[in-house]
Parts: C-alpha cells; structure tokens; sequence
C-alpha cells in the first residue's frame, strides 16, 4: 500500500477500465531503462498491457549538469563517490551487464554527462501530441545505445523528429520557457510523496515499486492491482 498518495481516478478507454502507472525518470538513469523494459516485459506476460495508460514523470538526477561534456561517466562516478576510476569502471560494467539482460546494449565507455532539463521539456511536448511513449525512448535509445550528447539542441531536435514530434513546436520549445513549470511539478510532485531515486513506478496511486525491480515484481504488482480493480 502506498499511503502517502491521493485516491486514483479511475479511467475508462472505449468502455475498459484503465490501469494507470505513473513512472518518474531521467533520461541518464540507466536502471530507468532497465527498469522500464522490465515493465514492459511484465506488461506483455501479464496481458495487461492493453489495459495500461503509462505517464512518464520528469526527474533530474543532477540539475547542475553541463548541457555536455568530455568528462567520462567513469571519471564522474568516481569523483562523485569518492572512488578511483577503475572501480567506477567496474560499476558501469555491470550496469552493462544488466542492460543485456533485458536486450540493451549500454555503450557506457562513450557516454558522456547532460543536462536532460530540455529533454524533459520535449518529453512534455510529446505527450501533448500524443507520441510521450516514442520520446521516452528514443532519448534513452540515444543517450546510452548510442551514446548521444542529448543535452544538445541539435541532437534533442533529431531525437524530437524522429520520435514523431512537430520539428517547428519542438524549435519553438526550446527557444523559450515553455514546458518548464510541467517539469518542475513532477520533480516537485516527486519530492512531496518521498521519491529519493529513480525509477519509480505509481500504479492506480496504490502502489509504488522503486527501482529497478525483476520482471516477476512488476508482474506480481501489476496482477494485484487488476485482481482488487477488477481490470
């Protein structure tokens, strides 16, 4: 049970009731990708996919990111949590391995850090023209897949195209605020019901798994949910 959440609203599409998860992510996260093809697969074994709305939530893992840069993810980690960088070598490589597991091949040793406020931005974008789902991943195709630096304009707006989003509306965001206030009441939405990492997934504002979690965790939540809802 998560108490610290809102009764849910239940949804109807074309007569069917609708199962709500709500993820918040960063598009540098590489267990959010992880994560989210776990969903995914818990999604298909359980069949209810068909039945599931899925809301993409911003997060900002580090706000003060540069837009880009030529530090290595290794270096960064290192310097971040005080270890050398052979050991922060040895860390990505196991997220690498993880990534395979669920079909993902991490270029970790070319990733570079960004800033994925703008990203987020576009994300917002797309979900007012209905293609949220195709932007999330293609950000994080992009990012750790092939190693994008996609806190840049010209890699965010190829990213935006590609992901079915209007070339000029995507120009117009991010040559202005728009979409800012959007991303700041997730990660202030985040904040309020106690998220201290990503990826967190919200199913019907009842349950919430952190993390990273199997394939059987989504599954088992997600067959709970649709037994007490009756999806």
């Amino acid at each position: 049970m998560f108490p610290t959440l809102v009764e849910f609203n239940m949804e109807v599409r074309k007569g069917v009731k609708l199962m709500k998860i709500e993820v918040w992510s960063d598009y540098v996260c590489p267990f959010c990708y992880i994560g989210k093809r776990r969903l995914e697969e818990a999604l298909k074994e359980t069949g209810i996919g068909e039945k599931a709305e899925i809301v993409f939530k911003a997060y900002e893992l580090s706000s003060d990111s540069p837009m880009t840069s030529d530090e290595t993810m290794q270096t960064v980690l290192a310097k971040k949590y005080g270890m050398g960088v052979e050991e922060a070598k040895q860390a990505t490589d196991n997220i690498v391995v993880q990534a395979k597991s669920v079909g993902l091949e991490y270029d970790y040793d070319n990733v570079r850090p960004a800033n994925t406020f703008n990203a987020h931005r576009l994300a917002k974008l797309a979900e007012t023209e209905g293609v949220a789902g195709q932007m999330s991943e293609r950000l994080l195709h992009a990012y750790f897949v092939d190693a994008e630096r996609i806190g840049t304009d010209e890699v965010l707006l190829r990213i935006a195209e590609e992901a079915g989003v209007s070339l000029a509306r995507a120009k117009e965001v991010l040559g202005s605020d728009e979409f800012s206030t959007d991303v700041k009441a997730d990660i202030a939405e985040a904040a309020q019901i106690g998220v201290k990492g990503v990826p967190f997934f919200v199913i019907n504002r009842k349950y919430a798994i952190s993390g990273a979690q199997p394939t059987e965790a989504f599954a088992d939540a997600l067959k709970k949910v649709a037994e007490e809802e009756g999806i």
